[in-house]
C-alpha cells in the first residue's frame, strides 16, 4: 500500500496579511524558509522516497529545502496548484468582502456553489487534484510520496481518503507546513453532487 505524506508549505508574508494568494506567486518569508529547514527535519524518519510540489515558489521552495536535506527526488506538478481564485487573487480578504459582499459570504457557507470571478470552482480543483494523485501513486506503487502544495489541495485529498464531509474544506486548519501522513486505499471521489 503507498503512503502519502501532505504537506502544506510554509509562510509568505501574503499568509500574515490576510491576502489571498491563490495562483499569485509570493514567495517564502524569513519564517517560512525557516518553517521549511525545521520541517525538513521533522520529516527525515518517515521514510519519504519521492516528493512531488507545485510550481508556485512557496511550494517549491519549501519542497526543493526537504529535497536537498533528505536527498531526493523533487518532480514539479502543475495540478497540485492552489485554486485560481480570479479577481481576488492579490486582494485582502477584508477588500474581497467589501467588492464582493454577497459572493463573499456564499464563499464562506457554501464554497462548493461558488465560482470566483475569472477563477476555479472547488469541482474543478477536485478533479485536477485527484487525477494528479492517482497518476503519481500508480507511478510510485508501494512507496512514500510527499506532495508539497496548498490548503484546498490537501483539505480536499483529506475528503477524499479520511471519508470528510466535503463541506469540511471550510473548517479544516491547516496551518503553514502542516503535515500528515495518509495511507492509501482505492477509494471512489467524495465529491459533492449537486441536487
Amino acid at each position: 500500500m503507498a503512503r502519502l505524506i501532505l504537506i502544506r508549505h510554509g509562510e509568505t508574508d501574503w499568509n500574515v496579511e490576510g491576502r489571498y494568494q491563490g495562483q499569485a506567486d509570493p514567495p517564502l518569508n524569513a519564517r517560512g524558509e525557516t518553517q521549511a529547514r525545521r520541517l525538513a527535519e521533522e520529516l527525515r524518519g518517515v521514510g519519504l522516497d519521492v516528493l512531488y510540489a507545485s510550481p508556485l515558489r512557496r511550494a517549491l521552495q519549501t519542497a526543493r529545502v526537504i529535497a536537498e536535506r533528505l536527498r531526493l527526488p523533487l518532480h514539479t506538478e502543475p495540478r497540485l496548484m492552489e485554486i485560481h481564485l480570479g479577481e481576488w487573487q492579490e486582494l485582502l480578504w477584508t477588500e474581497i468582502a467589501k467588492q464582493y459582499p454577497d459572493l463573499f459570504r456564499r464563499w464562506q457557507t457554501e464554497p462548493w456553489e461558488v465560482h470566483p470571478p475569472g477563477g476555479e470552482t472547488l469541482t474543478e480543483v477536485q478533479a485536477r487534484v485527484y487525477t494528479a494523485v492517482d497518476e503519481i501513486l500508480a507511478r510510485h506503487p508501494d512507496q512514500c510520496v510527499g506532495l508539497v502544495t496548498h490548503r484546498l489541495p490537501i483539505a480536499l485529498l483529506k475528503i477524499r481518503y479520511q471519508g470528510l464531509d466535503p463541506d469540511a474544506v471550510r473548517t479544516l486548519e491547516l496551518p503553514n507546513t502542516y503535515w500528515e501522513e495518509i495511507p492509501v486505499e482505492h477509494k471512489t471521489w467524495n465529491v459533492k453532487h449537486e441536487t
